[in-house]
């Protein structure tokens, strides 16, 4: 007769618990690390930073373990967009490394986040649902996420030609926000877990990549014109991206959402971005009243970071005594209460 060892319990758990969208933590955390950063608060960012790099490297070795013990179930995850946060999460957590000055860790992890974006990209498009959800948004927030982080290292490592590379995955992302946002489900600003946050966030992420390119072309004095329009459209997209968190806020007042769910990492991202977009095109357009929303926004994107690594610390100890079970999005549970119509 075999013997139950606990341990043996308790990783089988995490392995469970260890979804596609597990990659949101990685983002979340991220970047409100790298909006603390441009506000000048280094201690807090570099606590947050390697906590970060902890988690990515955690996740780099549980997503694999999991892929191998249930491939199935593995292959049916790489298939929603919600693994694209993989690619985000890698993406950001270069990007503030590259800022740090590790150029190093930033290259490494651009061609990492090109090669997991590639890889992702056709199966998420070939199982593609609509109506689109919150998550489904990671299509953009992936691709702008390549745009940031090639015009940040463009600039530190002075190669011109990466920053106009950039404009690629930028134009196409604010493609794939058009693509997307067209055959969104407004019910779920209503009842979504936090993904539906990404509805603010996908347009945030596309306006940091725009001011992160106009800073660029400043610099390293290329684009011509092409600069000031690139400006234009960052402070466009600015305003775009704030018509969202009202509509947001709101839908928090009147749904509030309060039980733990790993997309509500998906909510700290948006949110941690609306302070970063808000620094960048602050310093890019020299838009003192944006700068200054973003040094109060960015108080806020810590506070709900606090709030929701408090909750998933209370689940994951839930979870290690065996009183809850987490159900991640991608699992079988999950996958069989959140079916949409196929294209």
């Amino acid at each position: 007769m075999r013997r139950w060892h606990p341990a043996a319990g308790v990783i089988e758990r995490t392995l469970d618990a260890t979804g596609p969208a597990s990659g949101a933590v990685v983002m979340g955390t991220g970047i409100v690390s790298t909006a603390l950063s441009l506000d000048g608060h280094e201690t807090i960012s570099r606590i947050l930073l390697v906590m970060d790099a902890v988690m990515w490297v955690a996740l780099a070795v549980l997503l694999p373990a999991r892929a191998t013990r249930d491939r199935e179930r593995f292959l049916s995850d790489v298939r929603t967009p919600a693994a694209l946060t993989s690619v985000a999460g890698t993406a950001v957590l270069g990007t503030r490394l590259a800022v740090l000055g590790w150029g190093w860790a930033g290259v490494a992890l651009l061609v990492i986040a090109l090669v997991l974006w590639a890889a992702l990209l056709m199966p998420v498009l070939a199982h593609w649902r609509t109506p689109t959800v919150g998550a489904s948004l990671m299509l953009t927030v992936s691709t702008e996420s390549l745009a940031v982080l090639a015009a940040v290292l463009a600039v530190r490592e002075h190669a011109h030609w990466l920053l106009v590379a950039a404009l690629v995955p930028f134009a196409l992302g604010l493609a794939c926000y058009v693509f997307v946002i067209a055959r969104f489900d407004l019910h779920q600003l209503a009842v979504g877990r936090g993904d539906h946050w990404i509805t603010g966030g996908a347009l945030a992420i596309s306006t940091l990549a725009a001011a992160r390119i106009t800073t660029g072309a400043k610099t390293l004095a290329i684009l011509g014109n092409g600069g000031g329009v690139l400006k234009g459209l960052a402070l466009g997209l600015w305003a775009l991206t704030m018509l969202w968190l009202p509509v947001l806020l709101l839908a928090e007042a009147l749904r509030p959402r309060l039980h733990y769910d790993v997309r509500r990492w998906s909510t700290v991202f948006p949110v941690g971005m609306y302070a970063a977009c808000s620094f960048a095109v602050g310093i890019a357009a020299r838009a003192s009243a944006i700068s200054r929303f973003a040094r109060v926004w960015v108080w806020v994107a810590l506070a709900v970071w606090i709030a929701v690594f408090g909750a998933m610390i209370r689940r994951g100890i839930q979870a290690v005594h065996g009183d809850q079970r987490p159900a991640a999005p991608g699992s079988r549970n999950e996958l069989a209460s959140s079916r949409h119509r196929a294209v």
